[in-house]
Formats: structure tokens, C-alpha cells, sequence
């Protein structure tokens, strides 16, 4: 995927302001555009006519540059990112998304990975209510061809999009998502819904902006294809022997296991075997540093988004959820 993708909902106040903001004509004669073109003519049978005129429709924003340069702010807190998306009214959402979609929630092989279906919908969008207001087409072509420092990268997304509303009778015109090209409930950006987005209604379309069939299938699609392990432990909480932090090299990677933690004095409950691959993840509360250790498919959420705290807060809201609704049947 694209970006830190809870960004959206972070600064979706921003977003939205932003997309109403004026736009500049795009100039096709430009020779960096007018290459482009007869990329997708020669390469991909595009119609000449029709492509100028598309590309010509489409307008230029520097609130999307803005947005997408716009300095870091400042390190969250781990417990302060939690409690952003761990609110009551979101975890209520979630419940009411369950069900309503239950039944195709259910068909997915491991109830683990269903969970963690719903807690990426409800850190990404709310459950689809803050998808993005940005024409693809407008994003894409700004920062394609006016960002230099990504222009590669969103040039090929460009070609990307073009050919996924030739595929599946989108309109390249209309429709609507991030400042950075990410679209629907899913947040996928047009690379990822090409390789990844299921039919999940069977209708013939892979609709990310109107099916949540084709929503949670393609989530799941997406989290199955990048090695998740049905029934496998995804985070635990720990706590180690001694605060020493020098015998660990905590970074994004599954580069300790379970016996190696362990001889490192972590402790920690798991029924996976000590050769299980494994990570540290240290996470700032509000009392001091808090410990996890991460699995297999802990590390699978983090290629949806490279983030240690967007994995635990997807973790932690669908469990959340899970236990809302338990509590509910009581």
C-alpha cells in the first residue's frame, strides 16, 4: 500500500477543506505529459483523442501538494494513538458494521483475520465514512507530474488507475478518493486494487467504493497474499527482566523469535514453538514504555501500513469490537 494510510482519518478535517480549494488547468502540451500519452497509446491501446481530452479535464491542486509536503508532525504516543481510534462511538460503528456484513464476515477462514478486517475499515475510513474527496484523476495527475521527489512512483500509479477504469468500467473522471490516490472504504491505491481487490459479490466488478463484499474480501485477499497464518497469534503483551534496551535492535522486522526474546528476558504467554519468528514493539504509554511482542501475522498488518501502532490499533479496535459484541449477547 501507500502512505501511512490512517492518515486519511487523522487529517480528514484538512482533506476535506483542501479538496474545494482552486485547482489550475493541467496543460497537456507539456512534453513530459504528451510522453506519457503516447505511452498509454502505444503500450496499452489507449485512444489517442480520448486520453487528451480526459487528461484535459483534469486540474491541477496545490492543496494535494501541500498536503502530501507537508512536515511531520509531531510522534504520537502510543497511548494517545489508541485513543483515537479506541473510542466508543467507534467501536458502536464496528458492532453495526458486524452486523450488517456478518454474513460475509463469516466466510472468511480464520474469525482472527475477520477481526482484523473490520479494525483496518474502522482505523482507515470509520467504516467508510471518510474515504477521501479528491478526484483520483486530479491527485494522481499533480503529483505525477508536478511532485518531483515521487513523480515516478505516482506517474506509474496514473497508468495504474487508467488501466483499472478501463477493467472495471470506472469512471476515470469522477471518481473520488485521497489527496494521494487511495480510494474507497479499503484505502487501496490503484496498483494494489489491481493485484489485490476481489469479486466479492460475484456481480463481475471489483467495486471498492460501492460493495463491502468486495471491501472486506479484498482486505482479506490482501492480508492472506502477504503471508497471514489461520489460527496463528498475531500480539501479546509482555514484560521484560530488565529495562536494558541495548540488547534489542527493535525495528519492523521479525528478526528475533520466541526463544531468543525469552533468553533476553522478555516474558511473555504464546503457544507457538520457540522458533516462532517474532519482534519486540516498544510503544509509549501513559505511565512509561509498553511492551508487545508481535507475530507472523502482526508483521502482515504492518504491510497494509508500515506502522508498529497502526498494526496494534487495528489489532486492538477489532478485538474491542469482538468483545463488545460478545458482551452484548450476554
Amino acid at each position: 500500500m501507500l502512505k501511512n494510510l490512517q492518515s486519511l482519518a487523522l487529517l480528514s478535517p484538512i482533506v476535506l477543506l483542501a479538496a474545494s480549494a482552486p485547482a489550475q488547468a493541467f496543460d497537456i502540451k507539456r512534453p513530459e505529459v504528451r510522453s506519457f500519452i503516447e505511452t498509454m497509446t502505444r503500450d496499452h491501446g489507449f485512444e489517442k483523442a480520448k486520453l487528451e481530452a480526459l487528461l484535459k479535464s483534469a486540474e491541477t491542486r496545490q492543496p494535494i501538494l501541500d498536503a502530501i509536503s507537508r512536515p511531520a508532525e509531531r510522534v504520537v504516543p502510543w497511548h494517545e494513538y489508541r485513543d483515537r481510534f479506541l473510542t466508543e462511538k467507534r467501536i458502536n460503528q464496528g458492532a453495526d458494521f458486524w452486523l450488517a456484513h456478518g454474513e460475509k464476515l463469516k466466510q472468511i477462514p480464520d474469525p482472527q483475520l475477520a477481526d482484523v478486517v473490520v479494525g483496518i475499515l474502522g482505523v482507515e475510513t470509520s467504516f467508510g465514512r471518510i474515504t477521501g474527496r479528491y478526484k483520483v484523476l486530479d491527485a494522481l495527475v499533480t503529483l505525477g507530474f508536478d511532485y518531483p521527489p515521487r513523480g515516478a512512483f505516482f506517474l506509474s500509479e496514473l497508468q495504474e488507475f487508467l488501466l483499472l477504469s478501463r477493467e472495471e468500467k470506472v469512471d476515470p473522471a469522477s471518481a473520488l478518493g485521497s489527496y494521494a490516490g487511495a480510494m474507497g472504504a479499503a484505502q487501496f491505491i490503484s496498483s494494489s486494487y489491481r493485484k489485490w481487490a476481489v469479486d466479492g459479490d460475484g456481480d463481475g466488478h471489483r467495486d471498492l467504493w460501492n460493495s463491502w463484499d468486495d471491501v472486506v474480501a479484498s482486505i482479506a485477499n490482501y492480508l492472506t497474499d502477504h503471508g497471514w497464518v489461520n489460527g496463528q497469534q498475531v500480539v501479546v503483551n509482555a514484560t521484560l527482566n530488565d529495562p536494558d534496551m541495548s540488547r534489542f535492535d527493535v525495528k519492523l522486522a521479525l528478526n528475533e523469535t520466541v526463544q531468543s526474546l525469552r533468553d533476553k528476558g522478555v516474558r511473555f504467554e504464546t503457544e507457538l514453538p520457540p522458533d516462532a519468528p517474532a519482534m519486540l514493539i516498544v510503544a509509549q504509554g501513559k505511565e512509561g514504555p509498553v511492551y508487545r511482542v508481535g507475530f507472523n501475522n502482526f508483521y502482515v498488518i504492518t504491510r497494509y501500513n508500515r506502522s508498529p501502532m497502526y498494526a496494534m490499533a487495528v489489532h486492538d479496535l477489532g478485538e474491542a469490537i469482538q468483545n463488545f459484541m460478545m458482551d452484548a449477547e450476554r
